[in-house]
């Protein structure tokens, strides 16, 4: 996929690359501090297919720098979405979904019509002066290069961690007085040329031992129900008498059209 370059609007502005063109960056995608919850790292297909989006889909990963230093990442994939089977609707299980969709798609030599966003990530100094805008920027103008007509995006609100208890149909919809999302993260999107197209219910499902999801949030886990945790979109529903815990996921799912 070719890179479609960035101007930066100041000489102190991060410089947007893939990893295709900047390979000697991929053991140095991890090192920034970002705002994920650590829970998050443990969903099972993450945890197994990561590494292998940076080796087997370096065209589809963004590295911002600042100097030496990486301080955004965005990854991609390409899939078959409109497909006899799979009918042009994106999945419930929204982010696993294509995850496993990418990889089967490209192990069985189906030809991809359709890129979707992973992740975009900004290192936790620099949020909060519009270099998630872009990165989704570049992620949209590289995806339209290659010839795709279409980026979809499985999106984890930001805001919705301070509602853990609303449901995600109701937060996905709400908006403020000036007709955007009322969801920041949701909000770019839209500003982008993005339109929200449903809610993902199961998009990411992380299980673990009572004693695992002590470790990753420093809770006590002790009590039958739903757990809300730091970081969180929804409650963690607990089984003590059974000896683990699980958070299922919904993400929203948004539809940019290219062309």
């Amino acid at each position: 996929m070719p890179t479609v370059p960035t101007t930066p609007s100041a000489a102190a502005d991060p410089v947007i690359t893939t990893l295709a063109d900047r390979p000697e960056l991929a053991s140095r995608i991890w090192d920034m501090r970002d705002s994920w919850p650590a829970f998050s790292g443990e969903d099972a297909l993450a945890w197994l297919l990561y590494p292998r989006i940076v080796a087997e889909f370096p065209e589809y990963v963004w590295i911002a720098t600042d100097g030496d230093a990486v301080v955004a990442r965005g990854f991609a994939l390409p899939f078959a979405l409109h497909t006899e089977e799979r009918g042009g609707t994106l999945p419930a299980n929204g982010w696993d979904a294509v995850l496993m969709w990418a990889f089967s798609d490209r192990r069985r030599g189906v030809l991809p019509d359709t890129v979707s966003a992973i992740e975009i990530s900004v290192a936790t100094d620099r949020q909060g002066r519009g270099l998630s805008g872009r990165m989704l920027a570049a992620m949209r103008e590289s995806v339209r290069a290659a010839g795709f007509a279409e980026l979809v995006a499985p999106v984890r609100p930001n805001g919705k961690p301070a509602e853990p208890d609303a449901p995600m149909e109701e937060y996905a919809y709400r908006t403020r007085g000036d007709g955007l999302p009322h969801d920041p993260w949701l909000r770019v999107h839209v500003r982008a040329g993005g339109v929200i197209d449903s809610v993902a219910p199961v998009s990411m499902t992380v299980s673990g031992s009572l004693a695992q999801w002590r470790e990753w949030t420093g809770l006590p886990f002790d009590a039958a129900g739903p757990v809300r945790v730091p970081g969180a979109l929804v409650p963690v529903h607990c089984e003590p008498e059974r000896g683990y815990a699980v958070y299922v996921e919904p993400n929203v799912w948004v539809r940019h059209r290219l062309r």
